[in-house]
């Protein structure tokens, strides 16, 4: 840490090399995709940073300077792929390069003040910047529209000691770029935007499962170009994405560091600002904003189902909160209670349009195909549900979708108005739009550019994604009944395995494995998972404004269809020569935890692993003994369970015949040659060796023996009352069979 730091001895190298006029070579293979196919097919990248260190026609390398060269490579290391040893993975916010970012972010970019200098000096002053861009090049490199805000301190410095802060201003730039460049564009806007076709998605499912049905040569692509284009995309680590969230979290306090004056005042005014407070001004906008967007949309649609999400997740919520990363700590209430949304940020939120609602019904999509059982996937729903139930922010949103839905021909007659009238103040020249047309036209130009001008945009209070929810609210509820089941059963599965039931003479169920202490945190689980669905679902309907009325009947079809869940456990399945093979909504039961196959031990009873209740060598004893007795009279137990009457009711109680395995195994998914494959009578004297048995014995003859009997006497005893309990349960079963 203290090598690689800002003020430390490789940054210290870094500037003096610096004042050299020599370059490094960087190879072009390390660069993200889109970029690397962008300067293989001979074009140059639309971001500035890649501009005249590109060689024509190409040799593979970027020539870079001492500062670029090393940022290149420290920001490469992370997406670099790594092999852990077994057993251990990379940790995220407590590894030397997780802090290391942070250092830079936090030095670089700073909150308050400036970037300090350079350490090093010559002759000639401070070491000196890069190449100026020539005027015509853009800032950003997010579309050839964006104009440079910076390039009049940039360009137009007559020497390097003109102004000491423009002068220093680009390694920040050029940190913020590598960073982004390196760590978020792995995925096009172009191949993201041609991907949003109904018929390149069609053509590409295809394509895939083409490819999965084949072993050998994979077919042709369908005859889409941009399938021929397609490779697969990146995927991200969660440390990947994390470092990312990192970024995103600063650059919202270095954005939110802005001064006051710099922010009221009027455009003419921003010529006197700092080269640092005009990066503050546009730094989310114009560098994060785009590619996190296709970042995020392609993680939303490529992450497993599972609970590492989370950290996608997390950083989502992130950027659409810029209000947590003010440090302004008066707007939130007394009681603990959501903070209000400040409305300041509403232009925030119209510009940002697309993050709030594209990507919430990406989450949403999501959510109604996760096990919510889970209580960390329960989690991830209360944590999205908590955040835009912020007072303030839905009715922002809906403002931001009602300017987009503003007509074209309404915007123009409002705008001539506006300027036909003095009233409003300025001249009649003045070229400033009024306020509510500059909104219209950020909120269009931003959703045009991200999804294209042919999109479909989908309202987020909009009749098709309140019934998406409706059915959400539906699956939350399933989770709930399915949780306090499970709750339920744990409680009673507790009770059964303390002290006392050692004394109670249960069935013994092999299938059973849970232990004490996984029935605590199974239980203590369960009771998260309602808390957090609880509050989902109140939060849901408080967002899409949900009656008492709709959320009762939304209860009663669930619980309909739960007691139908519960008359037929089994789920939607199909039965085959294979056994049973699901369905679509069988797939779905189980996932929303309605039903479930009853999954039990399918081998030889005798043949089981030695558990826990049970003596090792008492199992391997009696298995002799048993097996010595099965192989000598199994014909005699034969003829015996195949009696009607009372003998041969008695025997197949006492001897493992088939009828108790057939009924078991209905139940579950076991292949059709083993549920039909004949299981013969014979004796198991495994029971003998479980430590609760042993217990019981002892204490039957402890007691015997206080009584005065023999141990002759008390092991007839033993036999007698043993046999029978055992015939009075039998009695019992046949007669509930019967009925």
């Amino acid at each position: 840490m203290d090598f690689l730091d800002p003020s430390g001895p490789m940054m210290k190298l870094v500037y003096k090399l610096q004042a050299e006029e020599y370059k490094y070579e960087f190879p072009v293979s390390y660069l993200p995709g889109p970029i690397k196919s962008s300067i293989h097919a001979g074009v140059l990248p639309d971001c500035p940073l890649f501009h005249n260190k590109i060689q024509f026609p190409m040799s593979g390398l970027l020539l870079l300077n001492p500062f670029e060269y090393y940022m290149f490579s420290f920001a490469s290391s992370l997406i670099a792929p790594k092999n852990y040893p077994p057993g251990q993975h990379g940790s995220c916010s407590d590894s030397a390069y997780f802090v290391l970012v942070d250092t830079y972010l936090k030095y670089f970019l700073p909150t308050e003040g400036n970037v300090p200098p350079s350490p090093f000096s010559d002759t000639r002053g401070t070491v000196a910047s890069p190449a100026p861009r020539s005027p015509n090049v853009p800032y950003v490199g997010y579309g050839g529209h964006s104009t440079s805000l910076l390039k009049r301190h940039i360009t137009h410095q007559p020497s390097v000691n003109a102004d000491p802060a423009a002068q220093e201003i680009w390694r920040s730039e050029t940190l913020l770029q590598v960073f982004v460049e390196m760590w978020l564009h792995h995925y096009s806007l172009e191949m993201y935007q041609k991907l949003q076709s109904p018929q390149v998605k069609l053509a590409l499912l295809q394509y895939r499962l083409s490819m999965s049905s084949m072993l050998c040569q994979p077919p042709a692509p369908p005859g889409s170009g941009t399938l021929h284009t397609y490779q697969e995309p990146f995927t991200p680590s969660e440390e990947h994405v994390l470092v990312v969230r990192l970024l995103v979290k600063h650059l919202h306090a270095f954005s939110s560091s802005l001064k006051q004056e710099s922010i009221s005042s009027s455009p003419s005014a921003h010529s006197h600002s700092s080269p640092l407070e005009e990066l503050k001004r546009v730094v989310v906008q114009r560098f994060v904003q785009q590619k996190l967007y296709v970042f995020l949309q392609h993680c939303f649609g490529h992450w497993p189902l599972d609970a590492s999400f989370r950290a996608v997740l997390e950083t989502w919520l992130s950027y659409i909160q810029p209000w947590r990363y003010t440090g302004e700590k008066n707007n939130m209430q007394a009681d603990g209670q959501n903070r209000i949304v400040p409305d300041k940020w509403a232009s925030f939120v119209q510009e940002n349009l697309l993050m709030y609602t594209k990507l919430f019904q990406g989450f949403l999509n999501r959510a109604m195909r996760t096990d919510l059982v889970n209580a960390k996937n329960a989690l991830m729903v209360f944590r999205v549900t908590k955040v835009f139930v912020q007072p303030n922010l839905s009715e922002m949103i809906q403002k931001a979708e009602q300017l987009f839905l503003e007509p074209e021909h309404a915007i123009l007659q409002r705008q001539n108005r506006v300027f036909l009238t003095p009233s409003h103040g300025g001249s009649f020249l003045s070229s400033r739009q009024p306020v509510g047309t500059d909104s219209i036209f950020k909120v269009k130009s931003h959703v045009y550019s991200l999804e294209g001008q042919d999109c479909q945009y989908n309202l987020m209070f909009g009749p098709d994604l309140r019934k998406n929810v409706l059915k959400l609210i539906q699956i939350i509820a399933q989770a709930r009944r399915t949780a306090k089941r499970i709750s339920d059963h744990s409680t009673e599965m507790a009770a059964n395995n303390s002290f006392l039931s050692w004394f109670a003479v249960g069935s013994s169920d092999h299938n059973n494995t849970f232990t004490g202490g996984e029935m605590d945190d199974m239980g203590e689980g369960v009771k998260k998972t309602h808390e957090f669905l609880d509050k989902a679902l109140d939060y849901l309907c408080q967002i899409f404004r949900l009656n008492a009325g709709q959320l009762s009947q939304l209860m009663v079809n669930v619980a309909s269809v739960d007691d139908e869940g519960a008359s037929k456990q089994l789920p939607d399945c199909i039965p085959s020569e294979n056994g049973f093979v699901l369905t679509d909504l069988g797939r779905l039961q189980i996932i929303s935890g309605l039903r479930r196959f009853e999954i039990e031990y399918q081998g030889d009873p005798e043949l089981q692993p030695i558990r826990s209740y049970e003596n090792a060598f008492l199992v391997r004893l009696m298995f002799q003994i048993s097996s010595f007795i099965n192989a000598r009279f199994g014909d005699h137990m034969e003829a015996l369970c195949s009696r009607q009457d009372l003998l041969g009711s008695i025997g197949r109680h006492y001897l493992s015949s088939s009828s108790k395995v057939a009924e078991q195994r209905r139940k579950s998914p076991v292949l059709r040659q083993m549920r039909d494959r004949p299981q013969r009578a014979r004796l198991s004297l495994r029971v003998l060796a479980s430590y609760r048995t042993l217990l019981i014995l002892l204490l039957l003859y402890m007691l015997f023996a206080l009584l005065s009997f023999g141990t002759l006497s008390s092991t007839g005893l033993v036999l007698i009352v043993s046999f029978l309990y055992e015939l009075l349960l039998n009695f019992f079963h046949e007669k509930l069979k019967t009925k």
